[in-house]
């Protein structure tokens, strides 16, 4: 019959899960140190642990050797062959003797450092035990109880050991209180210098792994096989499953009757949201479903050797295809193994047209050579950076709406300047008039080639009178030549003067015509006055400046019978004498 302590040694064992012989072992030498340090002995020295009677004896141990020269005597714990036959008889060399020392005048001190012996040894074989026990066990779900919660961790009971669940393993949705049961992955068993730790999670895929496992037959039994598997817990959970049998819908056999078996696996997850995908070989066709809900357009891939796609979506499909905070696309990515860039097709198209003018050496033309936008608008407009006709009409209205400053209207009058720059007017929209030094240059290249000269009656432009403009000192501009037969001309035909040319006209009749629109008497000076002020005028650039322009107009206005009389007497086929005098 086992003595009382042996008994007590083998309960403790049994809590402890490990083997009673370590404990044995374990106060055995804790005897045998006390009783060396007792006596102040550097002998050998072991104890002995008597399972029936409970006694415990220690003894010093010595080994019978032959000494020689390379290796001399230890006579604390070695004996001669001599003085081993002379004490025990027979004895052979490696024969050990043993001489027992008395254990009775061990005191407190002894005792307590026997005490920390034994609590050491066993500490050291429970480490052991649930290494052995858990190590080649990972990635296994396990049922656990929650033992204690602490500020950023909780602590488990797995049976044979704690387990604990640091705060990045756990999912956000859930809360736990002592004494719930739950399904945990074993993550991994730490080596640590209190003991190993086992440390598991909530937040690894295994977990989602082995709930469809147990809610769906045909993935236990293998008809239906999980391929991959994104999760971020709490949030978003995607699954790519492929059916071995043909007849077997893979998604529809994990999504069960009215999605009565998946709802089982959000209710365990407390509500995490689960896609399930079904799985494709071909790259292309798998990303296309990993980034549903989003519809995607065309997949390609980009790079392979990097393992990189790009994707092209609608631009209404742009954000969902990312998802919140990128989130879906990031899943997707995870769910592939490959990279995934997301683009609209606006995006796109904007890329492949840089693309081709960066080939063609497309020049760049300034944004100011826009003159319909505003000083303001274009200062908006470069401000963020855009400073280019090109770029400015490569954008749409939603990037426009975007800048900084401009409104709905004012996207509305860009995308006219804009159309207006290249020349395209709707029907209706009224085109630009031609510009005063275009007209005076035209006037005069006409007036070079054609021996007939236009009259100085004013005509009627857009349906409305023609009034003579003023300059700052209150006198009305001189008047437009206009060609002789202009089509615009009321009553006239092409190729058809109705007017009666100047050069028909006497220089009284042409003064009077002038005094009519002039709505003031004009003087009438001399031939030579005429000529100089001809002179002075064809030193002029052509009109080639505004400052000209507006010269011009003053200097016309005070002209005189003989300023008309002398430029017709230069265009005109005809000549007028100057020595005669007129009138």
């Amino acid at each position: 019959m086992a003595s009382a302590l042996y008994q007590a040694i083998e309960t403790m064992s049994r809590d402890k899960g490990i083997d009673p012989e370590i404990v044995v072992g374990a106060v055995e030498d804790a005897i045998a140190l006390a009783t060396r340090k007792y006596y102040k002995t550097a002998t050998n020295m072991r104890g002995e642990f008597d399972k029936e009677t409970g006694e415990i004896r220690a003894y010093e141990y010595k080994t019978v050797v032959e000494p020689t020269e390379e290796e001399p005597l230890d006579e604390d714990n070695q004996l001669t062959l001599e003085e081993a036959r002379e004490m025990a008889g027979e004895v052979e060399v490696g024969s050990e003797l043993r001489f027992y020392r008395d254990t009775s005048p061990l005191g407190r001190i002894a005792a307590q450092m026997a005490k920390q012996v034994i609590f050491q040894k066993v500490r050291e074989a429970e480490r052991d035990t649930v290494f052995n026990e858990y190590a080649h066990r990972v990635g296994e779900v396990l049922n656990a109880t929650v033992k204690r919660v602490e500020p950023m961790d909780l602590i488990f009971d797995i049976g044979k050991a704690e387990a604990r669940m640091p705060k990045r393993e756990q999912s956000r949705l859930e809360q736990f209180s002592v004494g719930e049961r739950v399904r945990v992955v074993l993550l991994r068993v730490d080596r640590a210098a209190k003991g190993p730790q086992v440390i598991v999670s909530r937040a690894a895929p295994a977990l989602v792994q082995t709930l469809f496992q147990s809610e769906v037959p045909e993935i236990y039994d293998g008809t239906v096989a999980i391929r991959a598997i994104a999760r971020e817990a709490g949030e978003r959970t995607k699954i790519a499953v492929v059916s071995r049998d043909k007849d077997v819908d893979p998604v529809g056999a994990c999504v069960g009757m009215k999605g009565m078996r998946v709802q089982s696996i959000i209710r365990e997850l407390r509500g995490e949201k689960i896609d399930i995908i079904e799985h494709s070989e071909e790259v292309t066709t798998f990303a296309e479903k990993a980034l549903q809900p989003a519809k995607v357009a065309r997949v390609s891939i980009s790079d392979l050797n990097e393992k990189q796609l790009e994707v092209i979506v609608d631009d209404t499909q742009l954000s969902l295809a990312i998802g919140k905070k990128g989130q879906n696309v990031r899943l997707a990515a995870k769910l592939l193994g490959w990279k995934i860039d997301i683009k609209s097709e606006e995006e796109k198209r904007q890329e492949v047209e840089q693309a081709m003018r960066a080939l063609e050496g497309a020049p760049q033309t300034p944004i100011e050579q826009v003159t319909e936008l505003g000083d303001q608008v274009l200062e908006k407009l470069i401000a963020a950076g855009i400073t280019t006709v090109e770029h400015l009409a490569d954008m749409t209205e939603e990037e426009l709406g975007e800048v900084p400053g401009i409104g709905d209207k004012s996207v509305e009058r860009i995308a006219v300047a804009v159309r207006h720059y290249f020349g395209q007017y709707e029907e209706g929209e009224a085109r630009p008039e031609q510009p005063v030094s275009e007209v005076a240059a035209s006037l005069e290249n006409n007036t070079a080639s054609d021996s007939s000269v236009a009259h100085t009656e004013p005509t009627e432009e857009d349906g409305k009178p023609y009034e003579p403009s003023s300059d700052s000192n209150g006198s009305e501009a001189g008047e437009v030549l206009l060609m002789a037969g202009d089509a615009n001309e009321p009553g006239a035909e092409e190729g058809d003067l109705t007017k009666e040319s100047s050069m028909s006209k006497t220089p009284e009749q042409v003064l009077a015509e002038q005094a009519i629109y002039a709505d003031e008497p004009v003087e009438v000076g001399s031939i030579d006055d005429a000529v100089a002020r001809e002179d002075r005028m064809s030193q002029m650039d052509g009109f080639g400046s505004d400052a000209d322009l507006r010269e011009a107009g003053i200097e016309m206005d005070n002209q005189t019978m003989e300023d008309l009389a002398e430029q017709a007497g230069e265009t005109g086929s005809e000549t007028i004498d100057r020595d005669e005098p007129l009138g």
